[in-house]
């Protein structure tokens, strides 16, 4: 019998192509969407991913390079008992699907000691070594918004940490997601991205007005002070428009430019773009609920 502690989808408000040009970072779990681990009912087929991941621990047990207590050959035996990972996340959306997985395998196959006496950066790189098995390379930023559920501050040079998110305002200066409608998958656009920055002058951008704004908006948005993020926001939803126009969809390009010329909202991307969720923030939220009522809005 499987516990039944669920595990949340992630939004990542703010740090998007930024954080490799050494900006913060904040992440928050987004609980409308999560998943859990159960059996399956039935014999029918079988869960590749999982039986694929159960191999990659398994080899990281056998080379002595999984550094924390894991019952592997638990984790094992019951994916060939028919473990699957039941998620309402949508795939391909930057909302942390694989995070959650990730966090609800670490949960239930880890030792208690191991997850009782970590440290949440001994928790992050945990996670971020399973995760790894789905990108290559994982910050561990994802499975923890999950497996913590709570918001998570990525501090350029210092570290992780858990933090509190000031109350939601009900209309005015309110966040809000966009649901685009499709999927898209990040490596192509980050690798896009990184190609850019091989430009001196993308760079540079990036390093001193794309990061500083960045961290401009995390601090407003963690200080409750929203007159300054709209401000920035808005700020920001311009900077992408000109220099992230390839990331954004092509059937919100118009939206984007009617936020930025009418100032009723803003638009930004929510991770890497191309698809998935944007992140938009409304004077009014009233009015842009109606202005945006064809276009999956969705409050946060």
């Amino acid at each position: 019998m499987l516990d039944k502690r669920t595990f949340p989808s992630k939004i990542l408000l703010f740090g998007e192509y930024s954080v490799i040009k050494h900006s913060n970072a904040l992440a928050m779990p987004y609980p409308l969407f999560e998943g859990k681990l159960r059996f399956r009912q039935s014999d029918v087929g079988k869960d590749v991913e999982m039986r694929a991941l159960s191999r990659y621990l398994d080899k990281l047990d056998e080379r002595g390079e999984l550094p924390f207590e894991f019952d592997i050959s638990s984790f094992s035996f019951d994916v060939g008992q028919g473990l699957i990972f039941e998620s309402s996340i949508p795939h391909g959306y930057g909302a942390g699907s694989s995070g959650a997985l990730c966090s609800a395998i670490y949960d239930r196959y880890t030792s208690s000691d191991v997850k009782l006496n970590s440290t949440l950066e001994d928790v992050r790189q945990h996670l971020a070594l399973i995760e790894s098995h789905f990108h290559g390379r994982s910050s561990g930023l994802d499975p923890l918004v999950s497996y913590t559920g709570e918001a998570i501050f990525k501090e350029h040079g210092v570290g992780f940490k858990t933090v509190k998110l000031p109350q939601a305002p009900k209309n005015e200066n309110a966040l809000f997601l966009l649901d685009t409608g499709r999927s898209r998958k990040t490596e192509p656009l980050v690798n896009l991205f990184l190609e850019k920055c091989k430009n001196d002058n993308y760079s540079r951008f990036c390093e001193e007005v794309l990061a500083p704004l960045t961290d401009s908006c995390i601090q407003d948005y963690l200080n409750g002070d929203r007159d300054s993020l709209w401000t920035h926001f808005a700020e920001l939803s311009a900077l992408q428009h000109e220099h992230f126009h390839p990331m954004i969809p092509k059937l919100y390009q118009d939206l984007w430019e009617q936020g930025l010329r009418e100032k009723d909202f803003s638009l930004k991307l929510c991770g890497a773009g191309g698809g998935g969720f944007l992140l938009g923030m409304a004077k009014d939220f009233k009015k842009c609920s109606r202005l945006l009522k064809d276009f999956g809005l969705r409050p946060l």
